[in-house]
């Protein structure tokens, strides 16, 4: 492999992991140009989407390179952002050439996640307590509210490692979840159900990619813009057909 498929691979390497991770379009289109530059090429161009990245530069000796990677997994981890951001400008500074920058985004690809899991669903229980509370300053509603999005973020995690399914993985979260928040509300630990329901779907809220979508939008990113907002979407639909399914069993 010649230098300039290297240095497109790699290129292609950060925008990738760059993307799965929760960074905005012209986030990462700006670092792949800038590491292209670094690397000698001319004319450098990229598209960029949620599900794939283009990228065509020209060599020195005048040669057309483009290739292209898709992406099929995306999280939210925006340390990694950082750290991939990171690691491109030290590359652009001279600091790092192509091997290390290569060996760095593997480390950075292989690495856990930032929190351990289980700090992740007490926030997520927490984080529904609040704001149950926010909502409708009712102390009794925190306690089912904290155990029901315990329970919706544990659902999420394991449906989406065994099923894989991103859409129908939160469909199942926002069931199991909506069935944890009606049992205990009928068993007396709560007294407003949709303070406790709201509480309890706070975890699955896609507050990134809606974010995302939106500065997107704003930044002329349109096909990014507007599939990130269906992505929002068509979670948001998720997370209600969960829930109405939850009601229909129990209040029929």
């Amino acid at each position: 492999m010649g230098r300039a498929e290297q240095a497109v691979e790699v290129c292609l390497m950060a925008g990738e992991q760059m993307i799965k991770y929760g960074a905005e379009t012209y986030r990462v289109e700006d670092t792949m140009r800038r590491m292209a530059e670094a690397s000698g090429m001319k004319h450098v161009h990229s598209f960029v989407t949620t599900t794939g990245i283009f990228l065509s530069v020209q060599t020195k000796d005048e040669v057309d390179v483009m290739q292209m990677t898709r992406v099929n997994e995306r999280y939210q981890d925006l340390r990694k952002v950082t750290e991939v951001n990171q690691v491109s400008r030290e590359y652009v500074f001279g600091e790092l050439d192509l091997e290390d920058v290569k060996k760095r985004l593997q480390e950075i690809s292989k690495a856990p996640m930032s929190y351990p899991m289980w700090l992740i669903v007490l926030a997520s229980g927490t984080g529904g307590a609040a704001f149950s509370y926010l909502i409708g300053q009712s102390v009794i509603d925190m306690g089912p509210a904290f155990l029901g999005g315990i329970v919706t973020m544990l659902s999420l995690v394991i449906f989406q490692r065994h099923i894989g399914g991103k859409f129908f993985s939160e469909f199942l979260a926002a069931f199991f979840g909506g069935v944890t928040a009606l049992v205990l509300v009928q068993l007396g630990f709560g007294s407003n159900i949709d303070q406790v329901i709201i509480g309890t779907m706070i975890p699955l809220v896609p507050g990134i990619p809606l974010t995302n979508s939106v500065r997107d939008l704003m930044s002329g990113d349109l096909v990014a813009g507007v599939s990130r907002g269906a992505e929002a979407a068509i979670t948001s639909l998720s997370i209600a057909g969960g829930v109405a399914l939850a009601l229909s069993i129990f209040l029929t």
